[in-house]
């Protein structure tokens, strides 16, 4: 049958998280055995972290991008500040913390937004990226009507994996991911990763993503830790780009 795969991904990656991710990159290349893993850049991290014009920041994703670390463009502010009505008003309440940055822009800023990150990004790792991603893996009419015609091979949200240009779905299957915000959000994100490291095993594709507040609750590294050791047992560990071959 098909190659089942495992693929990690370090989510938020910009120059106020380095320390975390740093610990997190240590983490996954424990497990993994090689920094065989995708890390999601954000160019301006709520504003207040921009990577344009850092050159220590542009000088360690270039390391990364040399050991075979895939970058993947997270948005431009990976902050929602769109005003929402209806069942979008709901989503970006409660699905996340105000982070579906893509989920109320229009086609052209959504355009605006991915065209810069992927000249900004490429620019410092001296490649292509290999995709864009939105924060909160919410995307809004705009920005999917703006990722078909982007450039990126690849995109994801939480249940599955598509390339922008056809729609084609390359992998289905929910995101394994913690939540380190509130106590109960910990506590629910523990038990699902319990059931999903059973549930997902006979899925071709098992995504695990990774976040900077991952490494404040040593509960959520505990699980990070069993949730990899159980699936690269089971599996080949995989790059993004392995899905546009397959």
């Amino acid at each position: 049958g098909p190659v089942k795969r495992l693929i990690a991904s370090i989510h938020d990656v910009h120059p106020g998280s380095l320390a975390a991710v740093e610990r997190l990159a240590a983490q996954l290349e424990r497990h993994l055995g090689e920094p065989r893993f995708a890390m999601l850049i954000v160019p301006d991290h709520w504003g207040r972290n921009a990577i344009a014009g850092n050159r220590a920041f542009a000088a360690k994703l270039r390391d990364w991008a040399e050991q075979g670390v895939e970058m993947f463009v997270h948005g431009w502010f990976h902050q929602d500040r769109s005003r929402h009505s209806g069942a979008s008003a709901l989503k970006a309440r409660h699905m996340t913390a105000g982070e579906g940055e893509f989920l109320g822009l229009d086609r052209a800023e959504a355009s605006r937004r991915m065209a810069a990150g992927k000249a900004l990004i490429e620019d410092m790792i001296g490649r292509p990226v290999t995709g864009f991603i939105a924060p909160a893996w919410l995307y809004g009419p705009g920005a999917l009507a703006a990722l078909r015609d982007s450039g990126f091979e690849l995109a994801e949200d939480h249940m599955k994996v598509w390339r922008p240009a056809s729609g084609a779905v390359v992998a289905r299957g929910p995101v394994i991911t913690w939540a380190s915000r509130s106590m109960v959000r910990t506590a629910s994100s523990l038990l699902a990763a319990g059931l999903t490291r059973a549930f997902l095993r006979p899925l071709p594709t098992v995504r695990v993503a990774v976040h900077p507040g991952d490494v404040t609750k040593p509960s959520i590294m505990r699980s990070i830790d069993k949730t990899l050791a159980a699936f690269s047992r089971q599996r080949a560990v995989g790059r993004y780009a392995d899905l546009l071959a397959a």
